[in-house]
């Protein structure tokens, strides 16, 4: 039962998400009860409600699926020893390489599909249209070495950003968007979805691709939160990050299925697919 309600406990991977999305959509720094501003207060709200939520799920799998009597504890304490470093060394060796064998396998199967899914197809039409932008700032007399490095540095974000929208995982947003849309979400966050099914804080980097922000994009990046803080709703004027829409998001990744190391731990640890997929 451990295994099945860990994940649902706040780890460090959702924190990028929980930041970026909290600073993008509430006013963080506004106090509100006592030592705690906004965005602490919603931040330790995350963490109640995985703790809450794993109790529920804990206690229902109790009375349902794992229901048993209760085992009879029977405990001898073993003599306490300090271990040898030759004996930890050689467990660290044998875990290491059981981690490698079942779980291992099973993640990098897992991230050559999502890298092909976010980079391919390629489009020599997109890739021949930034070239010539590259070349024309590289020919520009106008411009200091500081300044065509900017520029060219842009230019590799919307050429990133061309190429992400038509590649597979491109086409899975757009084919998700429907599904998605009653949160509250459009097809760039489905991207970005998917893109964190790897681990939880890609979503912030994959985020920083679609919207074509250059350089390195963390959750702390003003660039990227201005950037989500404009984005409307086609044919509108309706700001698409409302405070309803961030909270969504938040609870969905509070919830949402498992990244795919958590899934192949779970694999590794029960030795069969059933309960990943449960």
């Amino acid at each position: 039962m451990t295994i099945l309600v860990a994940p649902l406990m706040t780890c460090s991977a959702r924190l990028p998400v929980y930041i970026l999305v909290i600073g993008t959509v509430f006013e963080a720094d506004r106090m509100v009860w006592g030592p705690l501003n906004l965005g602490g207060l919603v931040l330790l709200s995350l963490y109640l409600l995985g703790i809450l939520g794993a109790i529920f799920v804990a206690f229902l799998l109790k009375k349902t699926l794992l229901k048993s009597p209760k085992p009879v504890l029977l405990l001898e304490l073993p003599t306490y020893k300090l271990p040898s470093l030759k004996s930890i060394a050689l467990l660290l060796w044998d875990r290491g390489l059981m981690f490698l064998r079942r779980a291992g396998t099973v993640i990098l199967a897992l991230t050559v599909v999502l890298w092909v899914l976010l980079t391919f197809p390629q489009d020599d039409s997109i890739t021949d249209r930034f070239e010539s932008q590259r070349s024309e700032v590289a020919a520009s007399s106008e411009l200091s070495e500081e300044e065509q490095a900017a520029a060219i540095e842009a230019i590799d974000g919307h050429e990133a950003e061309a190429q992400l929208k038509h590649s597979f995982g491109g086409q899975l947003g757009h084919l998700i968007e429907p599904i998605i849309a009653p949160l509250g979400f459009d097809w760039k966050m489905g991207i970005g979805i998917v893109a964190s099914f790897a681990a939880r804080e890609v979503f912030v980097s994959t985020m920083g691709v679609i919207y074509g922000i250059g350089g390195e994009v963390d959750e702390n990046s003003t660039s990227l939160r201005d950037a989500l803080q404009s984005e409307t709703r086609p044919g509108t004027i309706q700001r698409l990050y409302t405070p309803l829409v961030g909270l969504s998001l938040l609870i969905f990744y509070a919830y949402a299925c498992q990244c795919m190391s958590t899934l192949a731990i779970v694999r590794r640890e029960t030795l069969s697919w059933r309960w990943p997929l449960f």
